[in-house]
């Protein structure tokens, strides 16, 4: 009777071993294909905000094209042509344009 109580035990932390595995596979699953990708995504972006200077051809998220004339930590001033200047925040810089691409 005894060792029927540890085998019902043992099949109890089986099942229980069985349940949550598949939630642990899909977690895993999420974290490499979504998140990982994105956290990447996001640190580049960051790198690429942080690293504009005054002069850079960039584009804007709304497909602005400029040149920086004047930046802050959170303001960019773009010059689009040689009268028009736009503010934006940096935030909005979608990318920026290197020479080989102008």
């Amino acid at each position: 009777m005894f060792s029927m109580d540890i085998a019902a035990g043992q099949n109890q932390s089986g099942s229980l071993l069985g349940l949550i595995l598949p939630f642990v596979l899909m977690f895993v699953i999420f974290y490499f294909l979504l998140i990982r990708p994105q956290q990447k995504k996001q640190k580049t972006r960051t790198a690429m905000l942080s690293a504009l200077k005054k002069g850079d051809k960039v584009v804007t998220i709304g497909g602005l094209h400029g040149t920086i004339i004047e930046i802050t930590d959170d303001i960019v001033v773009l010059k689009v042509n040689d009268v028009t200047k736009l503010t934006f925040d940096r935030s909005s810089i979608s990318h920026s344009v290197s020479n080989a691409e102008a």
